[in-house]
């Protein structure tokens, strides 16, 4: 297997390429803050990163394919907002990728792959939604393999394997400490650390750690609210030991899922994170006016039903009135006339 840069081949040299054996590797994360120490790109580096080195160890793996990096897409909904942060409307998120994976489709390329660095919720949902609709609509297989992945490495599914590959188990304080980390804290400042030092702060070394609980969490923007920093977690114990150990078991991780994607063992479908079905594009609109719908025609459905109730209980009207005046009877159940309107 080689491994090309798409913008520096030719139409011809693409063309030349086996598509049964050729697989495409999108990189898309957008530009984040991560705290007074990290730079804005840490998800686009890192996803990049992941991406190249799934490419490299695909070519030992499969010498008779052939990998295409595409350019990174600096696009991503779910953000938190400040200075540098750019977001994007999830459903914009979603078109993009749709169009960029139905046009490498229609060129005959069957095997596309989504690398990200993101954990936005939306944008996870976004990026499985456009995968599901270029499979669907091209018969081909695009798959955004890494929210399954980041899902399970967050939630300490990996630990032992790391504390394995770190040739130590992590202690309890440690573990604690990863559970409390999501966003430019332990994990992705040792990242940096081993993948480029020199976009790292050093005023990493002293900020206290950034603890928020899942109630705080839902809240937009919860870590630039009420003088946070942008962080969440412990970037004091960041290390690059710990980076190279669990960038490590993450790539396993990553290649094990992707070769049975390629080898069509396993569906997309069977891989994504468990907010597809919640944060899908337009999904609460839809679920709110149906939830509204459903109200207001039970609130329907009760008033006629009581109007209806109402009506058997009325006496038919006996004609004419006393005194030869055209005056109705009066039904002494409700007091109104037999010939009201409802």
């Amino acid at each position: 297997m080689s491994v090309h840069l798409l913008e520096e081949m030719s139409s011809p040299a693409l063309d030349a390429l086996d598509r049964a054996r050729t697989a495409v590797i999108l990189t898309v994360s957008p530009l984040e803050e991560h705290g007074p120490h990290l730079p804005v790109g840490v998800d686009a580096i890192t996803a990049r990163y992941f991406a190249e080195t799934l490419g490299t160890r695909l070519a030992g793996a499969r010498p008779d394919w052939s990998v295409l990096l595409a350019p990174t897409l600096h696009i991503g909904s779910f953000t938190f907002h400040a200075a540098g942060t750019v977001s994007v409307r999830q459903r914009v998120v979603r078109d993009t990728l749709v169009d960029y994976g139905g046009s490498l489709a229609r060129a005959g390329f069957r095997y596309i792959l989504i690398a990200n660095g993101h954990g936005g919720p939306g944008h996870l949902t976004a990026l499985e939604e456009a995968a599901a609709i270029v499979s669907r609509r091209h018969r081909v297989t695009m798959a955004s393999f890494t929210g399954h992945l980041a899902w399970q490495f967050l939630r300490g599914r990996y630990l032992e394997k790391i504390g394995a590959a770190l040739g130590r188990p992590l202690s309890d304080d440690e573990r604690t400490a990863f559970a409390e980390d999501a966003h430019g804290g332990w994990w992705e400042t040792s990242l940096m650390l081993l993948l480029r030092p020199d976009l790292v702060d050093d005023s990493y070394r002293t900020l206290p750690p950034a603890r928020y609980s899942l109630a705080d969490r839902v809240v937009p923007n919860y870590p630039l609210r009420n003088g946070g920093r942008g962080y969440v977690g412990h970037p004091a114990l960041a290390d690059r030991a710990f980076a190279t150990a669990a960038t490590d078991v993450l790539m396993t991780e990553a290649m094990d899922l992707v070769e049975g994607l390629l080898d069509r063992r396993i569906r997309p479908a069977d891989r994504r994170s468990p907010f597809f079905p919640f944060f899908r594009t337009g999904f609460w609109t839809v679920a709110l006016g149906a939830t509204a719908g459903l109200a207001l025609g039970t609130v329907t459905y009760l008033t006629l039903a009581a109007l209806g109730r109402g009506g058997t209980r009325r006496r038919p009207s006996r004609g004419w009135g006393p005194a030869g005046r055209g005056a109705p009877t009066i039904d002494p159940a409700d007091g109104r006339g037999a010939d009201h309107r409802a």
